[in-house]
């Protein structure tokens, strides 16, 4: 079953606890902190392989978590970093947060590799928050947790030729023909209604990937006719065949037909309408065809090659193929140049403040991850937040918001009161 969108819940794995400990030897009077750190979380990893062809995985599994660091302990001992999980997505997957719309990834490489959800850092013992003044402390970090979010998963078939025409131009009978692919072919309109990937192997050692997509009507650029789903999967192209109806079998004229369904890629993008193509005459075999060939030829024969093809029979195909194979290793070279630059974070401020129905809201990844990390019921813990929270500024910024005392922060998952 063929699935190219997908919405999926990603998180990093929790970073483990720091340990709380003391050196309790006989002969060691005055022992010191002896807590471990925690281990970090696993990352959730995707990864482009090119065995994969749908995203039908995503449909049934749709929450990935990875696993947690284990915790410190005693003896100074640091917990495990919990492992990553990768995850295997079809070559060609667009993934971008589904809060903002930011591209996170564009994975057309197999085997190329993007983190989505880092796993939170481990905790820091007891050990090592010992100074001159306080020889032995009894606090430790919790664990950061890890990062999590919705991603929205677009998938675009990465393939060297794209097969584009109405609905029962033959298509689906030419890629059945040049390929092993097994697509659905019957004499009606929309037959094929999700897209074919097939493999044309051209002498011993040269082969492309072929896309049979289903056919286009006037108005796809719109929507029309599931346009849009179609038309995303030419994006990644490097050569249309355009498959023309010339016998005209369906009442349609095939010069038209060529430059109604040119000008829909054009609208959709004009970077499709400018991407190179062949035409492949089909239908040869019938009644009409030869004399509409002779038209086609006046029409377009000086800007496009035209190939006299019956996908039925076969004829036509052997020199089209070769043709095909030899135009792409031309253009190989344009295609790996356009490959998408990986994307630039931008800066977000160290916290904001806002209020909202009497409450005071304090967001931020650094403030919130101090307070996450923060053993709320170990005071000595508590009194170093509140330090960390006043040298940040956050508690000026607080009051030139107007907050009083008695009033209610939140912070994260927390909710304090405010005092001087």
């Amino acid at each position: 079953m063929f699935f190219d969108k997908a919405k999926i819940y990603v998180k990093g794995g929790d970073g483990g606890n720091g340990c709380v400990a003391m050196r309790r030897e006989k002969y060691v009077p005055d022992g010191g902190p002896w807590g471990g750190d925690g281990g970090r979380g696993g990352d959730i990893i995707f990864r482009a392989d090119e065995g994969l062809r749908t995203l039908v995985d995503f449909r049934y599994k749709r929450h990935y978590k990875a696993e947690r660091g284990r915790h410190g302990e005693g003896k100074n001992m640091h917990g495990a970093s919990g492992g990553d999980l990768v995850i295997r997505a079809p070559a060609g997957t667009l993934i971008r947060d589904d809060d903002t719309g930011e591209l996170i990834a564009d994975l057309v490489n197999n085997g190329q590799e993007i983190v989505v959800a880092r796993g939170g850092r481990g905790g820091r013992g007891n050990a090592r928050f010992a100074t001159a003044n306080n020889k032995a402390p009894k606090m430790a970090e919790k664990g950061e947790p890890g990062e999590e979010r919705w991603l929205n998963m677009e998938l675009k078939l990465l393939a060297d030729v794209g097969l584009v025409g109405f609905p029962n131009a033959g298509k689906s009978t030419l890629i059945s023909r040049v390929s092993a692919a097994k697509p659905k072919i019957a004499n009606y309109p929309f037959t094929t209604i999700t897209p074919n990937l097939g493999v044309v192997r051209v002498g011993d050692e040269r082969n492309f990937v072929i896309a049979d997509i289903p056919g286009l009507i006037e108005g796809a650029h719109a929507g029309s006719g599931l346009g849009h789903d179609f038309l995303r999967h030419l994006e990644r192209t490097r050569l249309f065949i355009h498959v023309l109806d010339t016998a005209g079998s369906e009442g349609r004229d095939p010069v038209d037909d060529f430059l109604v369904i040119n000008r829909e890629l054009s609208l959709y993008n004009p970077t499709l309408g400018e991407m190179p193509q062949v035409i492949a005459a089909n239908k040869m075999d019938l009644a009409d065809a030869v004399d509409n060939l002779s038209r086609l030829k006046e029409a377009c024969g000086s800007d496009y090659e035209i190939f006299p093809v019956s996908a039925a029979t076969g004829e036509g195909l052997d020199k089209l193929i070769y043709r095909v194979a030899e135009l792409i290793e031309k253009l190989s070279m344009k295609i790996q140049e356009d490959i998408p630059q990986p994307v630039v974070h931008r800066v977000e401020p160290r916290f904001s403040v806002y209020r909202e129905e009497g409450i005071y809201y304090v967001r931020g990844k650094e403030i919130e991850r101090h307070v996450a990390m923060t053993d709320m019921e170990n005071e000595e813990a508590v009194e170093r937040l509140q330090w960390i929270i006043k040298r940040m500024g956050v508690e000026d910024e607080l009051k030139s918001e107007g907050i009083k005392v008695g009033d209610t922060v939140k912070i994260g998952k927390f909710a304090f009161e405010f005092f001087e």
